[in-house]
């Protein structure tokens, strides 16, 4: 089971989106994906049809883990008619600082999924966009992160700072955990300083700024306001096929790591 965290140190890069839309087109590709929104601002769960005020949510999947009396994790699941979901609730928001003084407070997602192996070919995670300890366990318990960023100065000197903590996390708790890649958000091939801000990344980070960037396209913001990915929504959008073809290109480099 390959578990995906999509995040970055910055609000606004289209992580939800991409969170939602790359587990769609792996979906397609015949693999059973299972999201799970980590983000207190539940976005992703309101992106899906999912009302905020779950019952059983991550936030209590977390606290009942930190207690040691962790439940049958599938009963959170919720069947969204997209794709299945662990969904955040408004409580999450206080998660940060509750766990902060638990023992083995960086491990419990990792126990969480621990109940979810083979069970899915792969867990997709869609973070807070800060390093604070939500995001930890995410990247604790995850293979790999995928960082979304908007082609502008500012996402780009964030990137930065985030690849630190991501190096500071393999080296002292995860020492599988390896990046993935960088996607740009919102690309414009015809704007220059997007051009610039790949070139710059590129020779920065080799190897890392993935081909398939996603282009600014409405009808991903439509098809989350139905609540719909965006290949139920519209299969012929530049968004479908943006995604598409990110999932076919995160496909073949996790072959390519697998050989090695």
């Amino acid at each position: 089971m390959i578990v995906l965290s999509i995040a970055i140190q910055k609000g606004g890069s289209g992580k939800t989106t991409t969170a939602l839309n790359l587990a769609a087109a792996f979906q397609r590709m015949g693999k059973n994906v299972l999201l799970i929104d980590l983000d207190p601002q539940a976005n992703l769960t309101q992106s899906l049809g999912i009302a905020d005020d779950s019952d059983l949510s991550i936030y209590e999947l977390l606290k009942q883990a930190a207690s040691g009396e962790l439940t049958d994790v599938s009963k959170a699941i919720v069947e969204t008619g997209v794709l299945p979901l662990i969904p955040a609730n408004l409580e999450l928001a206080s998660a940060e600082l509750e766990l902060v003084s638990m023992y083995g407070r960086e491990q419990l997602l990792n126990q969480i999924l621990g109940q979810l192996d083979d069970t899915y070919d792969m867990v997709v995670i869609d973070c807070p966009p800060a390093v604070g300890m939500l995001t930890v366990n995410a990247l604790t318990a995850s293979n790999y992160v995928l960082m979304p960023l908007q082609a502008e100065f500012l996402p780009f000197k964030g990137v930065q700072r985030f690849v630190k903590n991501v190096q500071l996390i393999k080296k002292q708790l995860n020492k599988r955990l390896e990046i993935l890649g960088i996607v740009l958000t919102k690309f414009d091939e015809h704007k220059s300083m997007h051009r610039q801000i790949r070139s710059q990344l590129q020779d920065l980070y080799p190897g890392w700024v993935l081909e398939a960037g996603i282009r600014s396209n409405i009808s991903l913001a439509k098809a989350q306001e139905q609540s719909k990915d965006i290949f139920t929504f519209d299969v012929n959008a530049n968004g479908a096929k943006d995604y598409y073809a990110l999932a076919t290109e995160i496909k073949e480099r996790l072959l390519t790591v697998a050989e090695q």
